[in-house]
Order: structure tokens, then C-alpha cells, then sequence
């Protein structure tokens, strides 16, 4: 079971990064070195290495950044989604408490055809009375 998993992992391997042309390359460099060749063989090999991690560490710290700043940007939109609601809120009650105080008056006034006929007299005796004003000055 462990040969099929790490056959299916070398796969795995193969299939997201592509054949891996270092190691055949580093086998075929080293194939000719002495002790002493292989040892600064494995010395440049380390600092490639560690060269490799530095720009790993680099692009890790850039991208805590980045997602520092997401955090922060997302704590500011909750916060104002927050408020939103809380206004909505507020304005939902305020709604309510005029729509019930609508529907009191509508039913005071059974429908308010009256109150809107007395309403349109007293505009007109108005605009007469006025108008018979300013006809005499």
C-alpha cells in the first residue's frame, strides 16, 4: 500500500509541476565527482537551496501582507454592513410605527374622501377670495 501511495504521489508530482528535470540533471553532474567534487557539489546544491528559500520566504511575507490587508479591509465592510443594519433597522421601526398611524387616520376619516372634498372647497373659495383682491387693487 505505502509503493502505490508514493507511485501515486510521484505521479501526482509529475502531473502538477512537470518531470522533474533537476534531479536527472543533478545525477547526471555528479556522476563524475571525486569526495571532494561531490562535497562542493552538495555546497552548491545548499545554497541554490537556501537562495530558493529566501525568495519563498520573500513571496510568504508578501503574501501575509496582502492577506493582513484583506483581514483589515473585511473588518472595515463588516463593521459598515453591520451599521447598515442597524440603520435599516431603525428605519424598518419608524416605518411601521407611520404606516400604523396612516392606517388610524384612514379609518378616522373612512377613506378620506371627505376630508379631501372639504379640502378642495376651502382651495378654491381661496383662490376666488384672492383673485377678487387683486381684481379691485
Amino acid at each position: 500500500m505505502a509503493t502505490t501511495l508514493n507511485m501515486s504521489s510521484a505521479a501526482n508530482r509529475e502531473n502538477l509541476f512537470g518531470p522533474d528535470k533537476k534531479t536527472d540533471d543533478i545525477v547526471n553532474r555528479a556522476s563524475g565527482l571525486d569526495n571532494h567534487g561531490l562535497v562542493g557539489f552538495q555546497r552548491q546544491i545548499m545554497k541554490e537551496q537556501d537562495e530558493g528559500l529566501e525568495k519563498l520566504e520573500e513571496t510568504v511575507t508578501s503574501t501575509k501582507h496582502i492577506a493582513l490587508a484583506v483581514n483589515e479591509e473585511l473588518t472595515l465592510h463588516t463593521k459598515l454592513l453591520d451599521d447598515l443594519d442597524e440603520h435599516v433597522d431603525v428605519t424598518n421601526s419608524r416605518l411601521q410605527t407611520v404606516q400604523r398611524k396612516l392606517a388610524f387616520l384612514n379609518k378616522r376619516t373612512k377613506g378620506g374622501c371627505s376630508c379631501l372634498i372639504l379640502l378642495v372647497i376651502a382651495i378654491v373659495i381661496l383662490i376666488v377670495v384672492i383673485w377678487g383682491l387683486f381684481k379691485y387693487l
